[in-house]
């Protein structure tokens, strides 16, 4: 009762529940906030204070800036959307609130659509020489096809494009990755489909910025290959995943192109089935299946593995010390 009536009386104010109502269409910076709302930034940053003190939004810093979101704790989020829905569609003071947010996330796609044009070639280069993409995909999506996935974590989101396919199947998806222009490619994509459910942040494969056992499913596409320390992602994609929860990762099989290494920072050259099934083993995770996709001059595998369930004491099995 208490926290509902904090989070209650957090909401009770007409900027607070405008800013609930911007953060429901996805994560701001508190700059950014300010040009929607036309106040100043000692004001918009209490507010904020108070909203995250009440449990209804979440707040990271990457680099100088500090993006806020609603929260991930799951009742308090639950009551963060329905203030959202609440809100009617035809409020002058929301509708402009909702226009502003538009303009500036025009500005974001411009600079994202930018930065794409100048690696696209480079990208369009290696994709050529395996199977397309989408067919990459479809696998994904039927590899956990009838799964129950209320968190999705990707790690080295890129564009976000996983988060994309995902979205309409999972209850919330975050996409993590060290590259701030990536994730300004992947923001603006959001941003442009619609994509409510999904957020991205800056983070580190060895060092994942979410809780132990909280992710029903884990996906590195495309991502294993620029690791330094393949074997400590997996251990700690392993952390994060949930008992009986999925790992999916999508790489090149064992190849001999040196020019990925020179030229695209790939510091593997694929990998075999023994190698990931020994870093699995270590990351307390069990292979459930392996697909190959040949196709061009490059073989993508698609891995699939469970995280173990701990395994049930018996009473019987237990033994009277005396």
């Amino acid at each position: 009762m208490d926290k509902l009536l904090g989070i209650l009386r957090a909401a009770g104010e007409p900027t607070r529940l405008r800013i609930i109502g911007l953060l429901g269409h996805g994560e701001l910076t508190v700059t950014e906030l300010t040009q929607i709302l036309g106040q100043s930034q000692p004001r918009v940053s209490r507010h904020l204070k108070l909203l995250s003190e009440a449990g209804l939004l979440s707040r990271f810093q990457e680099g100088t800036w500090a993006f806020y979101r609603l929260t991930e704790d799951e009742e308090a989020f639950y009551l963060a959307r329905t203030l959202v829905d609440l809100i009617p569609g035809d409020d002058p003071i929301h509708t402009r609130d909702l226009e502003r947010l538009s303009m500036i996330r025009g500005a974001r796609a411009k600079q994202a659509a930018e930065y794409f044009r100048a690696n696209a070639a480079d990208w369009n280069r290696i994709r050529s020489l395996y199977v397309p993409e989408e067919d990459v995909e479809q696998h994904l999506l039927e590899a956990l096809k009838g799964k129950k996935i209320d968190t999705l974590l990707d790690i080295g989101t890129g564009t976000g494009r996983i988060l994309e396919i995902f979205s309409p199947h999972i209850e919330r998806g975050l996409g993590i990755d060290l590259s701030r222009e990536m994730l300004s490619v992947a923001r603006a994509m959001l941003a442009e489909k619609h994509i409510t459910n999904c957020q991205v942040r800056l983070g580190d494969m060895y060092s994942i910025p979410v809780g132990n056992a909280s992710q029903d499913a884990v996906i590195f596409h495309q991502v294993l290959h620029f690791a330094d320390d393949p074997e400590s992602a997996l251990r700690e994609a392993g952390r994060v995943l949930k008992e009986g929860g999925a790992l999916l990762i999508v790489d090149f099989a064992p190849h001999e192109m040196e020019f990925l290494r020179e030229q695209h920072a790939h510091r593997r050259l694929g990998f075999g089935a023994k190698e990931i099934a020994a870093y699995a083993k270590e990351a307390d995770l069990k292979e459930i299946s392996t697909i190959p996709l040949a196709g061009g001059k490059l073989t993508v595998n698609i891995w699939r593995f469970e995280k173990k369930r701990a395994a049930k004491k018996s009473r019987n099995s237990l033994k009277v010390v005396k």
